[in-house]
Formats: C-alpha cells, structure tokens, sequence
C-alpha cells in the first residue's frame, strides 16, 4: 500500500461511532479536555513509524504476540497477549462502535437497537470476509473522505445556529436544565452545571475530571499501547511499500486527528446549548424517558444534533457517515481479530491446519465474537455515568498498561527477557482487573447516585491508575529480568533498537515449528487443476480460497523474506518525511499550548 490510504485507514479504523458519539457527548458533559485525547496522538504516531514500525519491519512479523515470541522465545507470553487483546476488543472496541451505532440510528430512524445491530453487521461482515486486508484499507479510504466531508457540514450549521465559536464560549456556560428537581435525591448544583473550567485543556491535578498529569502522561501509556503495539493500527502500517510510506501514512494520520476537536467535542458543547435539557438531563427518571440511560443523556448529544438540526437529504449524508465511521472501524477489528486469532491461537491448537481451514476458522470466530460484544452492549450503556469515551479509556486504563511496558522495555531495554516480561504481565493483569472487577461489581456511579466503590480502589482517576500501573508493571519487569539469566545476542538481532541494522544470522528462541513449518507437515503440495462445478467456483471466489497453490523455491522465499524486512529509505524521500513530522510536532506544541 502506498502512504495516503496508510494514514487515512490509521484514522477511519480509530475513529468509530464511538469517537462520534463520546467525544461529543464528553464534549457536552465537561468541555473540551476529552479533545486532548485525540491531540496527543500527534506526538504517538510519529513515535510508531520512527521507532516501533522498523523494529517490527525488521524482524519480520506479522503480528504483535509474533513480535513478542520471537523477541522472548517460548508460547506463553504470544498466548497471553494474544487472548487479552481479543477480549480488549470485546470490551472497548466492538461493543463500543455497535451501542453508539445503535444509538445514533435508534434516534435517526426509531429503529430496534438490536435489529439495527445485526444489519449494520450482516453488511460489515460481508466485504470483510470477501475482500481481506486491501478492501478494508480502500474502503477506509472511501470512508474517511464522507466522515470529514459529512462532519464538516454539520459542523458549519452547529456554529450557524449557535452565533459562532464566541456565542458558545459564552451561551455553554449558561446551558443549565431547568428540571433539575427530584422529590427524592437532593441533587448538588455542580451535577448540572457547567464546570468553570469547559475551556481548558489542562485542569486540576487534584479535583479535575480529566486532570492534565493524567492527560499528558498516563494517556501517553495508553496511547502508546492503542497506536504502537496494537494489531488493528500496526497492520496497516505493515501493509506500506517501504518505510518512508510508513512514516508519511503516519504524519497523514496525525494532521487528520487535529479535526476531532472541531468536528466532534464542539458540536457536542452546542447540542448541549440547543437541546439543554434533554442533552443536559440531571434527573434520572427524566434521563430515562429521553434516552433510555437514568445516569444522563450526554451520548445522544450529537445524534440530537444531526436529526433536529440539519436539512432532510444532509441529515441522510450524515447517516451515512456514522454507519461508515462503524463500519470501518468493525471491519478493521474484525480482520485483525481474525489474523491474531488464526495465526497465534488456532495454529496453536492444530498444527497441520490447512491454509483452507484456516480462513474458515478465522471468520467463524468473527462469529463467535460478535456474539459476545452484542451481549456485553448493556454493560456499555450504563458504565462512567454514560460517558461512552470515558468507559473506553477506562478499561484500556486497566488492561493496556502492562502491554505497553512489555513492548516499550522489550524494543529499547536489551536486558529484559522472558521471565521478567511474562510475570510483569501478569501481574500487571492482576492490579488492572481488581480495578476493573470492583467497578463492575459497585458501579461506577453518577454525580446524582455516587458508587458505593472503597475510595482506595475507585478513589484514583483512571489516568493516574494508569501510571501507577505501568510504573510497577515496569519495575517487576526489569527486577525480575536482572535476577535471571539475559537473552544472547544471536537471539536477538534485528528485535531490539540497539540491535535493529545487525546483519548477522538470527537464531530464534525455541524454535519450535508454531506454525509446523515443515513442508512434510503441511497440506501445501500443488492443487492439479480440475474441472470445478460453477457453484464450487463461486463458493471459492466468495471465501478468498485460491484455485490452485504454488509453492515458492527457497531462493524465492529468501528474496521475499529480505524485500519484507527491508527498511532503508531513499534519501530524498527520508528527509522529506523528516521535515513533514518537524512541522506536525510544531503545530501539535501549538494547539496544545492554545487550549491549555
């Protein structure tokens, strides 16, 4: 692939229904800090293609657990990272992208949330199944063309109707519901009105809802987890003719997550000042009649706006932009889903599988998890008093911080092996689901109904959970690798940073045959062609399934292998994108220092 489809699937596969949704609905509850969670990717995705992406290029993998086995050696950590990723994307990424889909739909049509479900999948599954990979990243493309176009319309006719950037600074402070009464809750002032601080990036260390240490240091943690070591975002950076596609897809990427704030968290902020009092609802009965949500009706603030604000056939444009936001990011989860579960678990589990078998296997798992993500939708719903964003980055505070750490001290930390990184996981998994299970078990809560939840484990923001936890996943890592014995170098060429332009032979760790690469094993001989019935042809058109194999001479597959792990740049194209990711990073300090 070359870099412009890169950096515009980079951004359609994170941005859901869910950012459309969130950030709007973040946006109406408590200004505009949620917006510095998509600006401090500016800074992460430059960190991708400069110092993750030629790690993963030349070692020559395909997955993140495959990086993780080959830089550690043995199957568990590769088993581990594999499962928890599949169940991150349950929990924060398809259940997610399927509520906030069914909300704006349920608002736009009156549609059932569960029939709107199962035909935004049956469509999403069927040219992910059929096109693989490069279908996907097109039609991200496509997509990420209507999503900007469509939001930008939308966004015009939101400052039209409000009077402009100035009138809303001015009239949010003011959007204040006037049912504010419950003959049975004695509800604070500070539930329903506007925090004095809506206009400001950086807030409070102590009593900030989104305090600024948190935003610029445990949101890097979990930034670098979702943009540099998982599955969905480094496939697609994989995919890129060279290098230098790589970095300029990335720098693509980075100006385009520069719009959220505008497209997303604003209008939220003037759905909130138009529609005060369904938007801005304290009460939870009343909450419950305009939303079906008794802990507040933020998340519909943005699907309010698109349906009472904008013209019949642009409200249809807009339709389309949410179900292509969904769309793309389901797809995207889906294929990786699938590629992590096939190559990493199911070839685990039987060896000799076919390349026939495995594709099959791969897309009825797709099946298996779309079940469970529709029944853990509830959950969702209820979670971070309604705040679909904060739920997101919630969990991923949870369970990705440990990741992140592995993969950081595996790249740059030579020293680390697998003991230490295997036991720093688990525990790290440990500390993050005792959080996460006694949120579960008491609620999160709401201003109106605090949660019951011991202040020593719910008592820390997220965000500071975060650090917390990558800081003491880190030190058992690194305590537990000084205590045994270090990786040799022979086993490591190509995996670290210090190591990355070796040229010396690798010998992997363990290896042993994970996908049975033995020809002797494997069902790869040459399929003779024969006479197929045209049922059976289309049968095989429709699944992806070859007609017939062949199989590569050994001098082909070492030039294949050298041409994939190959990551030297012609000169002019490197410091074009050298200079390109100077200027991204100046104009990210920029806005920061704008808002701050």
């Amino acid at each position: 692939m070359i870099w412009w489809p890169i950096g515009a699937s980079l951004f359609a596969s994170n941005i859901g229904s869910g950012h459309f949704v969130g950030l709007a609905g973040n946006g109406a509850a408590g200004g505009i800090a949620t917006g510095g969670f998509e600006w401090n990717a500016l800074v992460i995705v430059i960190i991708l293609g400069w110092l993750f992406v030629p790690i993963y290029i030349r070692a020559g993998v395909v997955t993140m657990p495959e990086y993780l086995k080959k830089r550690f050696g043995g199957s568990r950590i590769r088993i581990y990272l594999s499962v928890l990723s599949l169940c991150l994307y349950i929990f924060t990424k398809i259940s997610a992208d399927m509520f906030s889909g069914a909300i704006f739909i349920r608002e736009a049509l009156g549609l059932n949330l569960y029939v709107a479900v199962v035909i935004l999948l049956s469509i999403t599954a069927l040219y992910t199944v059929t096109g693989g990979l490069a279908a996907v990243i097109y039609t991200d493309t496509l997509q990420t063309i209507i999503m900007v176009v469509g939001s930008f319309i939308l966004m015009g006719f939101a400052f039209n109707e409000v009077g402009g950037y100035g009138a809303m600074r001015d009239k949010y402070m003011h959007a204040i519901t006037s049912q504010i009464t419950d003959p049975n809750l004695n509800i604070s002032a500070s539930c329903y009105t506007p925090r004095p601080d809506s206009f400001h990036l950086f807030r409070d260390p102590i009593s900030g809802d989104i305090p600024w240490p948190g935003l610029i240091f445990g949101l890097s943690i979990l930034a670098i987890w979702y943009w540099c070591t998982d599955q969905v975002i480094v496939q697609r950076c994989l995919s890129a003719k060279n290098l230098s596609h790589v970095k300029a897809g990335c720098i693509l990427c980075g100006y385009l997550k520069l719009l959220p704030m505008y497209l997303m968290v604003f209008p939220g902020m003037i759905s909130r000042i138009l529609y005060t009092d369904v938007v801005g609802c304290v009460v939870p009965s009343i909450c419950k009649s305009y939303c079906d949500a008794d802990v507040g009706c933020t998340n519909i603030a943005y699907p309010r706006l698109v349906v009472k604000l904008m013209p019949m056939g642009l409200r249809g444009l807009m339709l389309s932009v949410m179900l292509a936001s969904l769309m793309s990011s389901l797809t995207s989860i889906f294929n990786s889903a699938s590629t992590l579960f096939t190559m990493d678990i199911y070839t685990k589990i039987r060896p000799k599988a076919t390349e026939k078998e495995l594709m099959l296997a791969g897309r009825m798992f797709t099946l298996v998890l779309i079940g469970i993500s529709i029944a853990w939708i509830p959950i969702v719903q209820t979670a971070q008093s309604g705040q679909l964003f904060d739920y997101i980055q919630s969990i991923t505070s949870y369970l990705g911080p440990p990741i992140a750490s592995v993969f950081l001290l595996a790249v740059f930390v030579k020293r680390v092996n697998e003991k230490g990184a295997f036991w720093g996981l688990l525990f790290g998994l440990v500390v993050g689901l005792s959080r996460m299970i006694a949120e579960f078990v008491f609620g999160t809560g709401s201003c109106v109904k605090p949660s019951s939840c011991p202040e020593i484990i719910c008592g820390i923001h997220y965000l500071y959970f975060a650090i917390i936890l990558f800081v003491a996943t880190s030190l058992v890592v690194l305590i537990l690798s000084v205590l045994t014995k270090p990786i040799d170098d022979i086993h490591l060429y190509r995996l670290c940073w210090s190591l990355r332009n070796s040229t010396e032979e690798r010998v992997d760790l363990d290896n042993d045959n994970w996908t049975n690469e033995d020809d002797n094993n494997m069902d790869t001989e040459e399929v003779v062609p024969q006479d197929l019935s045209c049922w059976k042809k289309a049968y095989n058109w429709f699944c992806g399934f070859e007609q017939q194999t062949q199989k590569l001479s050994k001098e082909e597959q070492e030039a294949m292998q050298q041409k994939l792990t190959d990551i030297s740049e012609k000169p002019l194209w490197r410091n074009v994108v050298n200079i390109n990711a100077i200027i991204l990073l100046s104009v990210c300090v920029f806005f920061w220092a704008y808002y701050a």
